[in-house]
């Protein structure tokens, strides 16, 4: 059984209680809640977030093991890296958060539902005009072509979700992220759940307790601006 959340005032219960590999929610923590500021930011700098669909309470997850990203290991492909430098995107900040979300929230072909439910998009919009949320847009000839976005806590970035409408598009964007996590020493981007996509850009696993560590040394309350590289 997993505790159930009344309210804002009941805490999130230590990650280790999460349920383990063996079970069929491996990782789950915790149902109920709101998705407020507040309730956020308290789950990010534990190492857990919100994930759930449409009709389903609120359940938040806490992973073990944990995918991440060091900036330092992005690998940036010879095709990547020349649509890079041919200019074949503009690369953006914050230029569009609701759009993003929303792309990033589209049906699929490999996943025609999406878990990016009303609730959550809102609560991400508050927390984008809080200047926690942040999004990498990438453009074509003036048309959004992918883009990601996630939440930014002192030293980590927690990345939420990434989508793409032209070839290598959502790629460009992470190589943008990768670029700002650098200028504004950023040591880690959560990735949450380990892809074969995401491992072929330079993300591996660490054990919870690694990451947890990474969290108690660079999350840092408040909210700061991001510097463009």
């Amino acid at each position: 059984m997993i505790p159930w959340l009344q309210s804002e005032s009941d805490p999130l219960p230590r990650t280790r209680h999460a349920l383990t590999r063996e079970s069929e929610a491996p990782g789950l923590l915790a149902a109920g809640g709101e998705l407020t500021p507040k309730r956020l930011e308290e789950a990010y700098s534990q190492g857990v977030f919100p994930w759930y669909s449409e009709g389903q309470p609120v359940l938040w997850w806490s992973p073990d093991p944990r995918a991440v990203l060091f900036p330092e290991e992005f690998h940036c492909s010879r095709s990547l890296a020349k649509t890079l430098r041919n200019g074949s995107f503009s690369l953006s900040l914050d230029r569009d958060f609701a759009a993003v979300i929303d792309g990033c929230a589209a049906p699929r072909a490999s996943s025609p539902g999406t878990w990016i439910t009303s609730e959550m998009r809102a609560a991400y919009l508050e927390l984008h005009r809080l200047g926690a949320a942040h999004s990498i847009e990438a453009w074509r000839d003036g048309t959004l072509a992918g883009g990601l976005y996630g939440v930014r806590l002192g030293g980590v970035f927690f990345g939420e979700s990434m989508f793409s409408r032209q070839r290598d598009a959502s790629k460009a964007a992470l190589a943008h992220l990768v670029a700002l996590c650098r200028r504004n020493s950023l040591a880690v981007i959560d990735c949450q759940l380990p892809s074969r996509h995401l491992a072929s850009l330079g993300s591996r696993t660490i054990p919870r307790k690694q990451f947890q560590a990474l969290l108690r040394e660079h999350v840092r309350a408040g909210y700061a601006p991001l510097v463009m590289p």
